[in-house]
């Protein structure tokens, strides 16, 4: 009768724990309870990711589709390939997309810097396919690097089938872990983002053949108004995708990434964002030794220089959940007592390891300024012929 009754509590268990529990356990587990089916919460500058509840499910994203888009207008705008002053024209194709738009009109003239506004402020469907054809030539072309895109930063369950979003075909999709990729590669590559990200509001020009008219862009995103420390980034819903966003914001020099998918309403995707952000700016502490300064001269031996600097090769960054005190951090640096040519810029040549208490938790490399050539008989000559006259010169 014993043995009954316990199996009959392990299987009632089992059915509350696979029905209702096991997301429900995990969240609570983690310090926050989220309502959307899926979301993550990653810092954006280390990648680590702080809370994830079935981040990897394959997911349709709506307009959040567009912080690759963006992503690739940077990327355009930092190559030299198109510049913000650049005029686009809208073409009869991006007029006719429905949805979310700015009312661009067949042979408007835009610049690329308003479109992005048009974009990252108001979500427009048609400025996006305008900077897609600008950009790729055509929208199809363009998707095709918004692909290449996303495998290149692997998004492994990630494929774009159009630029914007609209797309209910189920070869378009993603998963909170990819959207919380792209999202960190543009706003830790592209900061400039936020000037547009920020943005409340912002009135556009229509200049079209029926004349000129004013078009105020009022932001989707409202967690600019109802959360202090929000910078971003991207909104979207659909009735496949239900309601999405990425939601970045800034604190105490942490940046945070909350992305949440298919959300009932869109209320509640703001409210999971504004907690997995709590939860996160008081978990996280973050520490940063941005000492990138040239360190002292060593010898440099067979080489054309005699001596040379060495620098740290990047900043140090660590982030802690487990509330120690970051202000005991202390750091060794290796430096060696000479170098051999030849060397290039940016070989290493030592490192400097950093500690909290006995633990090791970081390590950076030191490595030389520039080239070091290796030293012919020439200038073995230059060299000794230079202390000679120095030394006839104190007769």
């Amino acid at each position: 009768m014993k043995k009954t009754a316990t199996l009959f509590l392990s299987l009632c268990l089992s059915f509350f724990v696979f029905f209702f529990g096991s997301t429900y356990v995990y969240a609570e587990s983690q310090g926050v309870e989220i309502n959307a089916p899926s979301a993550i919460l990653m810092e954006a500058k280390t990648g680590t990711v702080i809370f994830e509840k079935n981040p990897d499910e394959i997911r349709s994203p709506a307009s959040i589709t567009k912080i690759m888009t963006i992503l690739l207008i940077f990327e355009a705008l930092e190559e030299g390939k198109i510049s913000l002053q650049d005029e686009v024209v809208t073409s009869a194709y991006a007029k006719s997309m429905g949805g979310s738009q700015v009312f661009l009109e067949e042979g408007e003239v835009q610049t690329v810097d308003t479109l992005l506004k048009c974009i990252a402020v108001a979500s427009g469907n048609d400025a996006s396919v305008c900077m897609a054809e600008y950009i790729g030539g055509t929208e199809e072309e363009f998707v095709n690097l918004m692909n290449r895109k996303a495998a290149e930063l692997g998004m492994t369950n990630t494929h774009f089938m159009d630029c914007c979003g609209l797309s209910s075909s189920d070869e378009h999709y993603t998963t909170a872990r990819d959207v919380a990729i792209m999202s960190k590669e543009l706003i830790t590559k592209y900061p400039e983002v936020f000037n547009y990200t920020t943005l409340w509001m912002e009135d556009i020009t229509h200049v079209t053949n029926k004349g000129e008219s004013t078009f105020t862009l009022s932001s989707t995103n409202k967690l600019l108004k109802q959360y202090p420390y929000a910078n971003g980034l991207k909104t979207g819903s659909t009735d496949k995708a239900k309601y999405c966003l990425s939601a970045t914001a800034l604190k105490d020099e942490v940046q945070l990434i909350a992305v949440v998918m298919a959300a009932p309403d869109y209320k509640v995707r703001f409210e999971d964002c504004k907690n997995l952000l709590n939860y996160g700016f008081a978990k996280v502490h973050f520490y940063e030794d941005e000492k990138k300064e040239n360190l002292t001269m060593i010898p440099v031996h067979g080489g054309v220089e005699t001596e040379t600097m060495i620098e740290y090769k990047e900043s140090f960054v660590y982030l802690d959940m487990e509330g120690n005190d970051l202000s005991q951090i202390s750091k060794k640096e290796e430096i060696p007592e000479s170098v051999e040519a030849p060397l290039k810029k940016g070989d290493k040549v030592g490192y400097v390891n950093y500690y909290l208490g006995e633990k090791q938790i970081g390590q950076v490399e030191l490595v030389v300024c520039r080239d070091l050539e290796k030293a012919g008989l020439g200038d073995y000559f230059k060299r000794g012929f230079g202390k000679w006259l120095l030394g006839t010169s104190k007769l």
